[in-house]
């Protein structure tokens, strides 16, 4: 499988650079230093990614959602053509994502339903993978939720489970999906967490108690594990619709911003360090890091047969995901919609990945 998946990637890389019309976009920083590692993993590292894939909606009108601007006669004429496109984009990127061969996990926001998810896994190069996917309907009025993609000959899943937001006078959001399982090649337990915290619509001061109701509640399910697991290997990760110097992350999940007074506990935040540097979303011609991956203790240590390091989390930046920014300078993201104009893009945030060591007991 792994020659097959090379072989995907190198053709995808060269239908990639063939579409590029102009050269001096390949040679802007923001496309061109990934900081990727396209080497073979093989049973050394195991590679945990995230992408908002942007309204991943399938075409029919769901009477118990508010999904119907994505149906072909709703506002943005949602068809199969556009839905397959969508697949096609979102395959290719997960592959590149891979490198070699397709990431172990990978977290996904913005799908509609599993069926959607089925598909993308039927009708794509993604076929010849064998994921297996994790998800549960949440209770967001629009129909979105997260969901979690696994490679079965990698990682063996042993359960997972919703985790309900409760607001006493809001809206519902979507669910916090908690996955957990073992590791094929060395039997590390391994604990992940797929966000998509309430979104700034309304204004950032007045929906923070919303993400701050969603740290809290995701802090206490990790402490509860570290009850019974002191040194719990755990990734969290998602669109957190705040930035790491937020309250929310800050202080609600008390996600650190470094590494030096680091105890049994705590949790670190990767992507602290590229906050003022790069991003994962643009607003208003502005960078910021929504996208986000969090870690125990016991990772950055090695104590429980995985390890990570500071600086190895990424932001994937390949060029086909981004598109001169003729309003703001640089560059923009290439999205499926622009306002209700369909684009044809592939999403409106940028993925992220973490490379974790595998170790021996």
């Amino acid at each position: 499988m792994h020659k097959l998946i090379s072989c995907l990637v190198l053709s995808l890389n060269v239908l990639l650079v063939k579409g590029q019309s102009d050269s001096s976009f390949l040679q802007n920083p923001e496309a061109r230093n990934l900081g990727f590692d396209d080497s073979n993993r093989g049973s050394s590292r195991f590679r945990v990614s995230f992408w908002n894939v942007e309204n991943l909606f399938d075409t029919r009108d769901d009477s118990l959602t508010r999904d119907e601007a994505f149906t072909p006669y709703g506002d943005n004429h949602w068809t199969y053509k556009k839905l397959n496109e969508k697949w096609n984009n979102i395959s290719k990127t997960i592959i590149a994502v891979g490198g070699w061969e397709a990431p172990e996990i990978i977290g996904f926001c913005e799908v509609e339903n599993r069926w959607v998810l089925e598909q993308l896994l039927k009708n794509t190069v993604l076929d010849k993978v064998n994921y297996q996917i994790v998800h549960e309907d949440s209770p967001d009025n629009r129909g979105i939720d997260v969901a979690l993609l696994y490679r079965p000959d990698k990682f063996e899943k042993e359960g997972h489970h919703p985790i309900r937001i409760h607001f006493e006078d809001s809206r519902p959001t979507r669910d916090i999906l908690h996955v957990w399982g073992k590791l094929v090649h060395n039997q590390a337990r391994l604990h992940v967490f797929v966000n998509h915290w309430p979104s700034r619509y309304g204004g950032h001061l007045a929906t923070n108690p919303k993400r701050m109701k969603a740290a809290q509640t995701l802090r206490a399910v990790v402490d509860s594990i570290q009850k019974v697991e002191p040194y719990a290997n755990i990734v969290i990760m998602g669109d957190l619709n705040d930035h790491p110097n937020d309250e929310s992350v800050l202080k609600g999940l008390a996600a650190l911003p470094d590494t030096i007074k680091m105890d049994t506990f705590d949790l670190y935040n990767m992507m602290y360090p590229k906050v003022g540097k790069e991003g994962t979303h643009k607003y208003q011609g502005v960078w910021g890091v929504l996208d986000q991956i969090i870690v125990s203790h016991s990772l950055m240590k090695g104590y429980n047969g995985l390890k990570t390091h500071q600086g190895q989390a990424y932001i994937f930046k390949a060029p086909f995901l981004l598109e001169p920014d003729e309003t703001h300078r640089g560059y923009k993201l290439n999205r499926t919609f622009i306002g209700m104009k369909y684009h044809g893009g592939f999403s409106d945030h940028l993925p992220i990945y973490v490379d974790l060591q595998l170790l021996e007991h």
